[in-house]
């Protein structure tokens, strides 16, 4: 039987979603197979294969964050940092959810199940409204963009939130029996923010970028994402018997699904080139002093010793090395006799500053 619209009876038969326990029978639907389950510390976790996966794309999305608030002036960090931040948290409700560390019997799971479907479909609007970002709509960072893009994302997790919820509790018209609204909201929602972020994102490569590259990382981020929902709800059952329920469909869909978010951070970073002129660097500013007088050791009975060639270099060569402070250079004052730095005559050797009694004029 294939997947019909407004129905998670074959999906739920294939594939162990979070939401398979609340939906169509007041028992929910059960996987036809599913990874076998191990025995920690006398409780049971379902998905440890799973689990694991979330686990590493918990970790890989702190990286991905920490790599996009180090490009201090590139076009839409805020906005994209938004939605990994979101992708961070399903992958941790979906730790505790897949692993049954929340019980499905539990009268909380429907509760934390319901906000992970909302936290599902404003990912995937978070997803969409970056897709525009680069258009320039409204220009990235300003407050008109960011606040569009986090009341969007919340209006969308509170209807899906309300819509999950009255589809498990039965109320205000919603019945597990007939999941349309969720059906529409976990399965394609998703599947049409997909297409429309790459479709957008083609075009904003084609018409905007000089670099074709950027393309290799859609394809491949595309390629992920369909290879996800292809092993999930067609190869699952195959997959689970063929390794004896050592892993099934939902291994690889959790691992290419983060392949993809991946890709949509290389994809980001290949299109967004950091201003260094108005970038902070994590290294200070090493200054260098070019006054001779302030390089000097100082009055503790040590000449002042600096170069003629330093000095000569930061003064007017006009009129034999004379400076355009005063017509005389710091070396004609300070390292030639004194009447040969005024014009008068040579007498015997070096003199210092002030000029003795004798020699005022």
């Amino acid at each position: 039987m294939g997947i019909q619209f407004g129905s998670f009876n074959a999906i739920c038969e294939t594939a162990a979603l979070v939401i398979c326990p609340l939906v169509e029978t007041s028992q929910g639907v059960e996987p036809t197979c599913y990874s076998r389950n191990v025995e920690i510390g006398g409780t049971l976790i379902f998905q440890p294969s799973t689990c694991f996966v979330h686990i590493v794309a918990i970790i890989m999305t702190a990286i991905m964050i920490i790599h996009i608030r180090s490009k201090y002036t590139a076009v839409g960090r805020k906005e994209i940092v938004t939605f990994f931040w979101m992708y961070a948290l399903i992958e941790l409700l979906a730790m505790f959810l897949d692993s049954g560390i929340i019980p499905t019997d539990n009268v909380t799971y429907m509760w934390f199940a319901a906000v992970y479907t909302g936290l599902v479909a404003s990912a995937y609007t978070c997803l969409l409204i970056n897709g525009f970002v680069g258009f320039q709509f409204a220009e990235d960072g300003t407050p008109l963009s960011l606040w569009f893009l986090r009341i969007s994302c919340l209006a969308v997790w509170g209807v899906s939130f309300f819509v999950a919820i009255a589809t498990f509790q039965q109320f205000a018209g919603f019945k597990y029996t007939k999941p349309i609204g969720l059906w529409i909201i976990y399965i394609l929602w998703p599947l049409i923010c997909t297409v429309i972020y790459i479709v957008s994102q083609l075009i904003l490569v084609f018409r905007t970028l000089d670099d074709r590259w950027p393309i290799g990382d859609i394809v491949f981020g595309t390629a992920f994402f369909t290879i996800a929902q292809v092993l999930l709800f067609a190869f699952s059952i195959t997959i689970c018997d063929s390794i004896k329920h050592y892993i099934d469909g939902l291994f690889f869909f959790t691992l290419c699904m983060l392949l993809s978010v991946m890709m949509v951070y290389k994809y980001w970073d290949s299109i967004t080139k950091e201003d260094l002129e108005f970038s902070v660097g994590s290294k200070a500013a090493v200054w260098e002093v070019k006054d001779p007088l302030l390089a000097g050791t100082g009055t503790g009975g040590v000449d002042y010793n600096y170069s003629t060639e330093e000095d000569n270099a930061s003064n007017y060569h006009a009129g034999g090395g004379a400076s355009l402070v005063g017509g005389v250079s710091g070396g004609q004052l300070y390292g030639a006799p004194h009447h040969q730095a005024y014009g008068g005559p040579q007498k015997g050797g070096m003199r210092g500053y002030p000029p003795s009694a004798g020699d005022r004029y």
